[in-house]
């Protein structure tokens, strides 16, 4: 037992916790006292927070520890981990749990505090009280102790010992008792994607803590505009990392789940998504501000606002009250009342500030005028917050459920069933406005334009638009009225900015990053019209019978049964299964399961005979190699004429944890469109297949029989001396045949076994070839005769069901979201440099 780490990890835990509420108390005194005092309370607090980092780093490298070394004695590292589990997805156990991903959440921040302690030297006092009071709600999460006398636990430690954590009789009989392996990582989350997607979104939460942490430090200090300066380049970081994050999950749904897209209106998609449209508006009121004076009380307002929809995305997520509303979402771990604190606290504390001085905040008297630029970005602003809005209300369905029976009412009301088409059809129109508003609020200059004026910037893109748009309408045949509007909007958002960075870089490129984003906004409205909306199912059943009467009608039209080895025409391909594979760890490539040998150990296999993959050897016989035995792949062949197109291996995982299989796509990417392919409905090699009658062949060595309409021989027969692994008495007697079945495009072997055990008993081993649906017993040896009898079963061939899917332009939404990542990347680097001048 290693008692020491755990313990270790836990101190370090209790001083993060207890040093941040220090930092932050110092840092209150170091604002409130006078100067000649302000020093020394400033460097007590810089030393808590130094120290605070330190145990955070303490933390996290015990608990790595843990669950590197495999100590399955903890229960961290028994439910996420595994002694199979590869090395680079060793780190992703790291946030898989509710107490890891708070942890890499209260890193971020403390590196974040910092940066800010370095460089904010004017702000460091007020804003730090809130980077410390924040650390502390969240350290205090991980705390995993019990306040005596009130008997009120206080978090979840990732440190608890696996006998505290669940009820099992074995350790009432053997307290030090260790399993020998963990549960493993959730193998869906066993993808490159999940290494690097989670620590970016984090970085995005941390990140939206220093604009809100500056609005309430300008409130606090009277500072009512200052705050804006420093808060606009990390509140544009916090929109690119957050955005990124999104992105990435976005992308990780694409190529992993099968509900063919990127987004799918889960309400933990919704309870991020919510928080970066309210960001983004914010980042245009404060560059309204900035630039003109104005809307200083709409940032304030949606500062804090972006936060507390951070922490109530949060508290949506990991208490619990999702329920069975979304299958990202965390089980409860008795957190939500610690939660709905931190919530309320913060939400309570900057509205009840705000509100105390809102009297004294400047607000303009002068409304701003329709032909100004300022007009438009709040424009712009308040429909995204109402597009958040829409999202957000019915997303909290559950919690207004709750509520409403907490106080002893019944709510029947229930989230949208059909949600990606409930907010699709809202979130379209917000869509097209935030296109028109952006691409038209770029010809303004601040204050007010001219009508004349106005009308020769404006006219030439909208003409070019109108244009473009008509091209696209007649190349693509975009018809339904919805999504011609939006190709309008996106194409009028795309060509504006166009004019205004042509029109910028003239004059100072470092300028342009506004015009960018715009257009990266404008490319993914256009990749997701066209990969959504035109969207087109092209293995469609066109044989004219059912695949199963059981099967609802639309399962029926849009999926293709696919049987091993035999062609069929799908989309312009001719379409064909190869049969099932498995997929070496530490090899590129895919081996056929007719190929291997199981061992003991599911996560290793033994080839059978050398193995190629697309022309190049990559194993040789007898070859040990890792697998992942969750993961079977589908080879499917994609031919137009003679030429093969591409091989696409889509998966089929099992996997308990998410309620059974789960199936993965593969994806033909093309410049124009992509092909996504997944299997809708593998055989279920756990149902005894319904074999044919027997049928008893005799025959001598290389004479050829027919068995399923393929051509066999039999090869040899031969003694044994052990079977899998088994040494025979000197008078037990086996012998293996050998047979060879010629199938449609292999050469495949059965190998039944003939034993006499003690002289007495008759045994016989037979051998199945999946892909050909055969089975082969070596019934009876006659050395009279030099004959063998065969017995032989049949069965329907393997077979696998799939659906495939075009999404015509998909790449024009991923090459959009890089430009609007330059466009981010410009904006921030611009304002950084903008306020190191003026902090001079």
């Amino acid at each position: 037992m290693h008692y020491f780490i755990g313990d270790l990890g836990h101190l370090f835990v209790i001083a993060s916790f207890v040093t941040s509420l220090i930092s932050a108390f110092a840092y209150w005194k170091a604002n409130s006292v006078g100067t000649e005092i302000k020093a020394q309370w400033l460097a007590n607090a810089r030393i808590a927070f130094y120290v605070h980092t330190a145990a955070v780093i303490g933390v996290i490298a015990s608990l790595f520890t843990i669950i590197y070394q495999h100590y399955f004695e903890y229960h961290y590292a028994y439910s996420h981990s595994s002694l199979h589990l590869p090395g680079e997805y060793m780190v992703s156990c790291f946030w898989e749990g509710q107490e890891g991903s708070f942890l890499l959440w209260i890193f971020w921040q403390a590196i974040i505090g910092l940066f800010l302690i370095r460089t904010q030297r004017n702000w460091e006092a007020p804003v730090m009280v809130v980077f410390g009071l924040v650390q502390a709600f969240l350290a205090s999460m991980i705390l995993g102790v019990v306040i005596p006398f009130v008997n009120i636990k206080l978090g979840s430690s990732p440190f608890i010992l696996l006998r505290d954590a669940i009820e099992d009789p074995i350790f009432s009989l053997q307290p030090d008792f260790i399993p020998k392996d963990g549960s493993g990582l959730n193998p869906l989350l066993q993808n490159y994607w999940m290494v690097i997607h989670p620590p970016t979104l984090f970085l995005g939460f941390a990140l939206t803590l220093v604009p809100f942490a500056f609005c309430l430090a300008g409130l606090w200090q009277k500072k009512y505009s200052q705050w804006i300066k420093p808060a606009l380049p990390w509140a544009l970081v916090a929109g690119a990392v957050l955005g990124l994050g999104i992105l990435m999950g976005g992308y990780w749904a694409y190529e992993t789940l099968n509900f063919g897209g990127y987004w799918n209106w889960d309400p933990v998609e919704n309870a991020v998504y919510v928080p970066w449209l309210v960001l983004i508006a914010s980042i245009h009121t404060m560059i309204i501000y900035k630039n003109s004076e104005t809307a200083l009380k709409s940032s304030i307002i949606l500062n804090i606002a972006v936060f507390v929809l951070i922490l109530y995305s949060t508290f949506l997520t990991r208490s619990g009250i999702l329920g069975d509303a979304s299958v990202h979402s965390f089980t409860d771990l008795g957190l939500s009342g610690q939660l709905l604190i931190y919530l309320l606290f913060f939400t309570i504390a900057a509205i009840g500030l705000a509100a105390f001085r809102w009297r004294e905040i400047p607000s303009s008297d002068k409304e701003a005028a329709i032909y100004s630029k300022e007009f438009w970005i709040f424009l712009g602003a308040t429909t995204l917050c109402l597009m958040g809005f829409q999202v957000l209300l019915p997303t909290s369905i559950p919690v207004y459920n709750s509520l409403i029976e907490a106080f002893g009412g019944e709510s029947n009301l229930a989230p949208p069933a059909d949600q990606i088409g409930f907010y699709s059809k809202f979130q379209l129109w917000f869509g097209v406005l935030v296109a028109f508003i952006s691409g038209t609020g770029q010809f303004f200059w601040w204050k007010r334009m001219e009508k004349e004026k106005l009308k020769a910037e404006i006219l030439p893109p909208v003409l070019i638009s109108l244009i473009v748009f008509a091209l696209i309408i007649a190349i693509s045949k975009v018809y339904q009225p919805s999504y011609v509007i939006l190709t309008l909007a996106g194409v009028y958002l795309i060509v504006s900015n166009i004019k205004v960075l042509v029109s910028v870089i003239k004059v100072n490129a470092a300028l342009s990053g506004g015009a960018l984003a715009h257009i990266g906004i404008g490319m993914m409205l256009l990749g997701v019209m066209f990969s959504s909306g035109y969207s087109k199912v092209v293995s469609l059943n066109n044989t004219g019978m059912l695949i199963s009467k059981d099967l609802p009608t639309e399962f029926n039209r849009d999926n293709l049964l696919l049987f091993i080895n035999e062609p069929r025409s799908m989309g312009g391909y001719e379409i064909t299964y190869l049969g099932e594979r498995v997929e070496p760890r530490n090899v590129k490539g895919y081996v056929s399961k007719n190929d291997i040998d199981l061992t003991l150990d599911p996560f290793k296999v033994v080839a059978l005979r050398d193995i190629e993959f697309k022309g190049k050897k990559i194993l040789s016989a007898q070859d040990t190699f890792e697998i992942n035995p969750e993961n079977t792949f589908y080879e499917i062949e994609l031919k137009k004429g003679d030429h093969v197109e591409a091989l696409l291996f889509p998966r089929v995982q099992i996997n308990p944890a998410m309620g059974g299989f789960i199936a993965s796509p593969d994806i033909k990417k093309n410049l124009e469109r992509d092909l996504y392919t997944h299997v809708s409905l593998p055989m279920n090699r756990e149902e005894e297949p319904e074999w044919s009658e027997t049928e008893e062949v005799t025959i001598r060595i290389n004479q050829q029989f027919f068995i399923n309409d393929y051509v066999a021989m039999l090869e040899s027969v031969n003694r044994i001396y052990e079977i899998d692994g088994f040494n025979l008495d000197a008078e037990d007697v086996a012998v293996k045949a050998r047979i060879k079945i010629s199938g449609e495009r292999d050469v495949y072997y059965a190998e039944p076994i003939f034993l006499i055990k003690d002289k007495t008993q008759v045994g016989r081993i037979t051998d199945e070839v999946n892909d050909l649906g055969v089975r082969i017993a070596l019934l009876n040896i006659h050395p009279e005769t030099n004959e063998f009898s065969l017995a032989l079963n049949t069965r329907q061939k393997d077979w696998v069901i799939i659906k495939a899917m075009e999404k015509p332009f998909i790449n024009v939404l991923w090459l959009g979201t890089g430009v609007l990542m330059i466009g981010f990347s410009m904006a921030m680097v611009r304002r950084f440099k903008e306020f190191k001048k003026q902090s001079r």
